[in-house]
């Protein structure tokens, strides 16, 4: 769920633009970077969520103990991996959100924000 809020609050309104401008620009210091790590991360988290999921449901399925070994390794590694990757998300956004001006940012200051706090939340679920 923190995944779709996240990628929500990007896409939605993660690109803006001023009134004496025609292109959109990222509201995280006009860094196109920001925004597609923050989407690319949200929606890989919740393609992954969706395949774990299902694997958990098939899992008492499962009679060899080498395949679900090796499926609880690939979740215990992925959700490792994507922990970090959160992280970096986190530390990313932020950095760019306390160099981007106030002038740049209307109404969608609340999204930035939210995405930057999800972002914070998904380090601690993965």
């Amino acid at each position: 769920i923190f995944a779709l809020v996240v990628f929500a609050c990007l896409v939605g309104d993660g690109y803006i633009n001023r009134a004496e401008e025609h292109e959109l620009f990222c509201v995280f210091n006009r860094n196109e970077d920001a925004c597609r790590y923050g989407i690319g991360i949200g929606v890989l988290a919740f393609l992954a969520c969706i395949f774990f999921f299902m694997v958990d449901i098939y899992f008492p399925q499962i009679s060899n103990t080498t395949d679900r070994k090796y499926l609880v390794l690939a979740d215990l590694g992925f959700s490792g991996l994507w922990t970090f990757l959160w992280f970096v998300g986190f530390c990313f956004l932020t950095n760019q959100w306390s160099w981007t001006r106030a002038e740049d940012v209307y109404i969608v200051a609340d999204s930035a924000r939210a995405a930057i706090t999800f972002s914070f939340f998904s380090i601690f679920t993965w």
